[in-house]
């Protein structure tokens, strides 16, 4: 699984979190950026980025993990995208079921609530939630994600 991971300026030391946990775990990470911390950068332009990089990967699962201060904005550049079910989540519950009824593809962070020190153990279990629960395949949930990507 190719994991993209991204984020504007206000997600930006939390995408560094991520990124080591996930690499410490053996996933094939690509920063999609920013590399460096600018307080004037846009969240769309690094949703963008992800989606075109899920869209043209070769992998057979490829996701990406998007954050900015409440993921709402990742979330809805995302799912701009044909084919992108991008999936605002800040608990396991939230995290288990978005990939088992909806495949989420796209993980967005609120980083007003995973970049405090208390929610270090929530961070890890809910990435480990959406990456390890597939998806269902039921009928109806495949017959919802089609109908979404005809709008």
């Amino acid at each position: 699984m190719k994991i993209y991971i991204g984020s504007d300026h206000r997600g930006f030391y939390l995408k560094d979190k991520v990124e080591e946990y996930l690499k410490g775990r053996g996933y094939d990470v690509e920063n999609i950026g920013p590399d460096n911390y600018n307080p004037e950068d846009d969240f769309p332009e690094f949703a963008q980025k992800a989606a075109v990089k899920i869209k043209t990967s070769d992998d057979q699962d490829p996701r990406a993990i998007l954050m900015c201060g409440g993921a709402q904005g990742m979330g809805m550049a995302a799912n701009r995208f044909k084919g992108i079910r991008a999936s605002v989540v800040w608990d396991t519950e939230e995290a288990k079921w978005t990939r088992n009824d909806n495949d989420s593809n796209v993980l967005c962070l609120p980083a007003r609530i995973f970049d405090k020190p208390e929610a270090k153990l929530d961070l890890y279990n809910v990435l480990d939630t959406w990456l390890e629960t597939p998806f269902s395949g039921a009928t109806r949930f495949i017959r919802r994600n089609k109908q979404i990507d005809e709008v």
